[in-house]
């Protein structure tokens, strides 16, 4: 059993690897392995995960330089933990839905399924960027070196989600039910 799960952390690494290089390949080897809304909430949720661990150099940083009357980091870290793994989750299903209506009217022929799965991917695939923007937030703080960690996120992230959607509204058939 644990060689599987293993080899299933390799793949999910490995394609978080390829995704950067080449993210519509990926996006479309993720579509055919089936429509599976158990494999697209634990994607989901795997990426909120390592987003609320990447707040955690920020968190502890605020922590150490907190002002009187400031929450403590445990405070801190509950409410990023709640923030993170239930209301972002909520979130994510919302913004995927609307672009998937925002890409039908530009001609999408994907499934509401194919889209949530393209912004979930897309949030798992730039952990690394999520990753690197707590560490400078983290050690360095406010300043230019955060902003340019901020720009390199937003730019990850947004070009990975832009070519998985892409990909995922190309479909050939798309399908009828959520």
């Amino acid at each position: 059993m644990a060689g599987a799960a293993q080899a299933g952390l390799m793949a999910v690494s490995t394609d978080i690897v390829a995704t950067w290089r080449r993210p519509a390949r990926v996006m479309r080897k993720l579509l055919e392995m089936g429509r599976r809304e158990d494999r697209a909430l634990v994607i989901l949720l795997a990426a909120c995960l390592v987003i609320f661990i990447a707040q955690w150099p920020r968190l502890s940083r605020e922590a150490y330089f907190a002002v009187a009357g400031q929450a403590p980091l445990e405070a801190q870290m509950a409410i990023t933990f709640f923030a993170m793994l239930m209301v972002w989750p909520l979130m994510a299903y919302g913004l995927a839905g609307l672009t998937h209506l925002i890409a039908r009217l530009f001609g999408g022929r994907g499934s509401w399924y194919s889209s949530r799965l393209a912004l979930f991917w897309a949030l798992l695939a730039s952990s690394p960027a999520w990753l690197f923007h707590g560490l400078v937030a983290g050690f360095i703080g406010p300043g230019p070196a955060l902003s340019i960690a901020g720009v390199i996120l937003l730019v990850a992230f947004l070009t990975i989600w832009t070519l998985c959607l892409v990909e995922a509204e190309r479909a050939a058939e798309a399908e009828v039910a959520a």
